[in-house]
């Protein structure tokens, strides 16, 4: 009975395999997190704020300043020297790049 249960259960594991209804996922994730370095988190923060606030303007809030506070990093636009207003803000998590938030100033 015993031998007949682990034949069984092989050829559902080969039929699976076979269907391609299983699968073996490989994930690589780096010790440092996905956004390991500020250089990253603002060049995922600019695409994300591109589409959404237009690159001509996200381009004149250059340079782009990132810091890493509590596993999160903040990235923030700036403003010449002496102009008044708000720039883009986002927050993204260093260990796996979610998008925690994303604003503009006024």
């Amino acid at each position: 009975m015993r031998k007949s249960t682990q034949i069984i259960a092989v050829l559902v594991l080969l039929s699976g395999v076979v269907l391609g209804e299983v699968t073996i996922k490989h994930n690589v994730k780096p010790k440092a997190g996905y956004v390991p370095d500020a250089k990253t988190a603002i060049a995922i923060v600019v695409a994300v704020w591109a589409p959404i606030y237009g690159e001509e303007r996200i381009a004149g809030e250059k340079p782009y300043q990132a810091r890493l506070t509590n596993g999160v990093w903040v990235v923030e636009g700036s403003l010449p020297e002496g102009w008044l207003g708000g720039v883009a803000v986002a927050e993204i998590a260093r260990d796996d790049g979610r998008i925690l938030r994303v604003s503009h100033g006024k």
